[in-house]
């Protein structure tokens, strides 16, 4: 008897299964289809991205040489640029940055215009945008006056920016150069007792901050 229910239970599955094929056999094989060539299309696309990948890099490696060669800076910039135009979002950022170090090298205020150009782009994230206007300011901070500097610095000087206490420094330093004694000695302050100031920089900031008060600390009286 359980040979005769196990024969009818196979028929009756055997007839469900013909069943389901007759009425959904088409988008069943539809639905195959579609895995198999989404399958195929995203393989196709890792492999032409990996290829894209590996020419930028060989571009940029060869980029890096003429900047090494200080009589190519022109080559150098040329070809960082035109990385920069179309080459994968990575390369293409850093191809940017390199090219504005190279400016830089020329002339410091098209540098710092091309990092501050790389600072202000919103679609670059936050911290490459944190770098690119510390990387910017440093150019000018001998000659920019304090307010061009808060301007080029803004969004490192934001609460909670990674490079926060390398902007404090720079405005610091504008502020010193300005003539503005107090003002940079407040950033000093700041700087050396902010536990998470790096300590090579802390170190700077202390130094700074005890030759600031001993220079305004008034003269002793001279006795009679």
């Amino acid at each position: 008897m359980s040979d005769i229910i196990r024969e009818v239970d196979e028929e009756l599955r055997r007839e469900r299964l013909a069943n389901i094929w007759k009425n959904y056999g088409g988008y069943i094989a539809l639905g195959a289809f579609v895995i198999v060539a989404a399958t195929a299309g995203w393989r196709g696309y890792e492999y032409y991205a990996g290829q894209q990948a590996a020419a930028a890099s060989e571009r940029y490696v060869a980029a890096q040489k003429l900047a090494a060669d200080a009589s190519k800076t022109d080559e150098a910039l040329a070809a960082f640029k035109a990385i920069a135009g179309d080459a994968p979002a990575s390369y293409r950022l850093l191809a940017r940055f390199s090219a504005a170090a190279e400016l830089g090298q020329k002339d410091a205020k098209e540098g710092a215009a091309a990092f501050e150009a790389i600072a202000n782009d919103t679609s670059v994230e936050s911290l490459m945008r944190e770098i690119a206007s510390i990387r910017g300011a440093s150019l000018v901070v001998d000659t920019a006056d304090v307010a061009e500097m808060q301007k080029r610095l803004a969004p490192a000087l934001a609460d909670g920016s990674a490079f926060r206490h390398s902007a404090n420094e720079l405005l610091a330093l504008a502020h010193l150069r300005a003539g503005n004694q107090a003002e940079a000695q407040k950033l000093f302050l700041l700087l050396a007792f902010d536990p998470e100031t790096p300590p090579g920089m802390r170190n700077r900031a202390q130094r700074l901050q005890a030759t600031l008060f001993n220079n305004a600390a008034p003269a002793a009286p001279e006795k009679k």
